[in-house]
């Protein structure tokens, strides 16, 4: 792999330190939220429906509670509090009540003292059901076909956004109508966690997830205690990618708790898993681009139809999303966007890598090769044509004032070497050693693909993270703590935050604190956001600290290596002797610009803090005779502002490549009138190493101004542009049209 990106010495910002949960993740001696014990703990398991939509006439605990060592049943009537949550509406049951809305709808709770146990008693609850008729379609959701399943109707929010004349004709005019598949997250660590009970009525919470604040919220009210009543401390974290934004166990595990006055320890088993958490919204949409005859864009008009499944989750922000990002990183003056986010009941959708940009991507990205093709040219010719760059106005009106190097990105990959042609090697041939084929009816094909993706909440959302920041000497020497709510899931930032204290303290001994909610809100692991927003709340928390340690000097002073250094270069003192016993301790609550709401009826207004680039080019083999692809290479080119761990910008560049690829041929929850067919890693397929080509990045270095060390959120863009350029070279490989992903081998064969 290669890579272009800016150094620095010693451990600091820009730098690539080793991460300290890094050994012993590979040793596998981290201690992940399955791996918490009590030693007098009791498990809890969750019964669910088996049905996606219907009424339920009665449930009987009698045979369950009959099991010996059973500790506890509990149904909707043992919720304390209010028995609804959720992140951005309140529609979600703690317990089923009167009704279920998908498969694997909680219904009711079991502690025992073994899981097996809590198993057996669990299939002796007895629950009748009147299976109803279920919502399954979007787009007919929207239409207002089928029942009602929240007051208000089906559509969970419509975006509306129109900008310049609504009129214009063009002389080449494409369109298609484009699919994407339910998504998985995937994580390795299934969701658990360890609710323990306190002597005072109180619980505290050890769980896997990407907020620690918001998960408090949602538990206080069902729990109907106060706020100090319920403490979290995040456990370790087995990956997230948007899937841990929601509850799963975590009120289940503290009703448990409180209700048998022990530790109540849940985890899911992988099939549970597929139900417990939400997935990437299904897309359907239409586009239709209209361009002059070299291949100028004239207008952009889109319908976006995203399934957000049974309840409302992050479908909102979700449909904002895909809406103002639903024409891509190019400039046009005429636009015209719909995008509704719907209920339906089919499994819950939300967060999700890229969510609303991915599933808008491939609609445009596969639109701009469609339109290079009528005007004759070069698919990266006609975007490098239409691409945006500082300045230029997104659909909402919102001028993009920092860098937006979108041609040049496309450039980068456009002039990477391509991959030679291999001797022949099963290992390197679609279906692998499967010895499915030794090249016959083996055809190559390359394709490209630019996306952008919003950093950080929008739309007016009070975005902020709280840091603290402590310097003292600890053992002789100066050392910093840090302490912070925000999640490390697994994407560096507690290295990350060692690096900031590093390099506006000058001191190499940084201890960065558990992450719980002892400390104000952190905000979500999310939005690409956590280097930003937490990263801005570090570094503004060791600025107040050095200004007051630095009071004392009557000329402007750094530290440097341990020592206080005046501007002219002069030692001025030892930090350890200004130190003394003195400690010197920030909190600070630190926010990004302000933006806000989108206009109801034109969708303008500065709704986004950022925007962030990425572009790949894929390189396939496609079997044509047996519908098998192997990718051959997946290079990709990134402005990521200021890299501030070089090492971990490319992982997170070639992690999130693997989830677009995962998405382009393999990745896809199957439903059949609301039911998963699919919910194993047997049937649900993931990329694996032997999936996964070598990676050619550039990583490109764009300050953002307004941005903390002029970075840019790295963990989403590519994910966003890497899907498209895979299906672009399965096209340019078999001339099909390919308007729905992930590809499957049928849709290569026509069988």
């Amino acid at each position: 792999m290669t890579a272009t990106v800016g150094t620095q010495t010693g451990n600091g910002v820009g730098t690539s330190p080793r991460r300290p949960d890094g050994t012993v993740k590979v040793r596998g001696e981290f201690a992940y939220s399955s791996d918490l014990w009590h030693e007098d703990m009791v498990w809890g398991v969750t019964l669910r429906s088996p049905h996606p939509y219907a009424r339920i006439t009665g449930i009987d605990i009698t045979d369950a509670l009959k099991v010996p060592g059973v500790y506890a049943v509990l149904t909707h009537e043992d919720v304390p509090g209010v028995n609804r949550y959720g992140l951005e509406h309140t529609d979600q049951p703690v317990l089923a009540s009167s009704v279920v809305r998908y498969q694997g709808e909680p219904v009711a709770l079991v502690a025992a003292d073994h899981p097996e146990t809590a198993r057996r008693a669990m299939k002796r609850i007895v629950v009748s059901y009147e299976e109803l008729s279920p919502v399954t379609d979007s787009e007919a959701a929207v239409a207002g076909e089928g029942a009602s399943l929240h007051d208000g109707g089906n559509v969970v929010r419509h975006v509306k956004i129109r900008r310049g004349p609504q009129d214009l004709s063009a002389d080449v005019v494409v369109s298609g109508v484009y699919e994407v598949g339910m998504q998985d997250q995937a994580f390795l660590g299934p969701e658990s966690g360890l609710a323990v009970p306190d002597t005072e009525g109180g619980v505290d919470l050890y769980v896997a997830t990407q907020w620690l604040h918001v998960d408090q919220q949602q538990i206080v009210a069902a729990l109907g205690l106060p706020v100090e009543k319920v403490r979290l401390t995040l456990g370790g974290v087995g990956g997230a990618f948007g899937g841990r934004e929601d509850l799963s166990m975590q009120v289940h595990a503290c009703l448990l708790a409180l209700h048998t006055g022990k530790p109540v320890k849940m985890v899911y088993n992988r099939e549970e898993s597929f139900y417990g958490h939400v997935h990437r919204h299904p897309a359907k949409m239409y586009y239709e681009h209209g361009a002059t005859r070299d291949g100028r864009l004239v207008y952009v008009r889109t319908r976006l139809f995203l399934d957000g499944g049974a309840y409302a989750s992050s479908t909102g922000a979700v449909v904002a999303n895909a809406a103002t990002l639903g024409v891509g990183p190019y400039t046009v003056d005429s636009v015209a966007v719909d995008c509704w986010g719907t209920y339906t009941n089919n499994p819950p959708c939300g967060a999700m890598r890229g969510f609303g940009a991915v599933q808008a991507a491939f609609g445009y990205e596969s639109q701009m090769d469609k339109l290079a093709a009528a005007c004759g040219l070069d698919p990266v010719e006609i975007r490098v044509r239409n691409a945006m760059s500082e300045g230029a106005l997104m659909p909402t009106g919102q001028a993009v004032d920092s860098a937006a190097p979108v041609a040049e990105l496309l450039d980068l990959v456009r002039a990477k070497p391509m991959p030679p042609d291999r001797p022949f090697d099963l290992r390197h041939m679609p279906g692998g050693v499967s010895n499915t084929t030794h090249g016959e009816g083996v055809v190559r094909g390359v394709g490209y693909a630019v996306g952008i993706k919003n950093v950080c909440f929008s739309e007016g959302f009070d975005d902020y993270s709280t840091a603290r920041v402590r310097l003292q000497l600890v053992g002789g020497e100066p050392a910093a703590t840090v302490h912070t709510a925000a999640c490390e899931v697994g994407q560096g930032l507690v290295t990350i935050m060692q690096q900031i204290v590093r390099t506006e303290l000058g001191v190499e001994q940084v201890t960065v604190l558990p992450m719980d909610t002892s400390i104000g809100n952190g905000g979500s692991t999310s939005a690409s956001r956590q280097s930003y927003v937490t990263g801005g709340a570090v570094q503004a928390a060791c600025v107040a600290v050095r200004a007051r340690l630095l009071s004392r000097f009557d000329r402007k002073t750094r530290v440097v290596g341990g020592k206080l250094v005046a501007v002219d270069g002069q030692v001025l003192a030892d930090l350890v002797d200004v130190l003394a016993d003195d400690v010197y301790d920030e909190t600070v609550e630190w926010r990004h610009r302000p933006t806000s709401s989108l206009d109801p009826e034109t969708g303008q207004g500065m709704a986004h803090v950022q925007y962030a680039f990425a572009a790949h080019r894929a390189v396939v083999d496609v079997d044509v005779e047996l519908g098998l692809v192997k990718v051959v290479a997946l290079d990709c080119a990134q402005d990521v502002g200021k890299a501030l761990n070089p090492q971990a910008v490319l992982g997170q560049i070639q992690g999130g490549s693997a989830q677009g690829l995962g998405l382009a041929v393999m990745e896809e929850i199957q439903t059949s009138g609301g039911k998963i067919r699919n919910p194993s890693f047997t049937d649900y397929l993931i990329p694996t190493v032997l999936d996964m080509p070598p990676m050619s990045i550039d990583v490109l270095e764009r300050p953002d101004p307004h941005a903390p060390y002029g970075l840019r959120g790295v963990g989403e863009p590519p994910t966003i542009s890497s899907t498209p350029a895979i299906v672009a070279a399965i096209r340019a490989a078999t001339g099909l049209a390919l308007t729905r992903v992930p590809v499957r081998p049928e849709h290569l064969t026509g069988t």
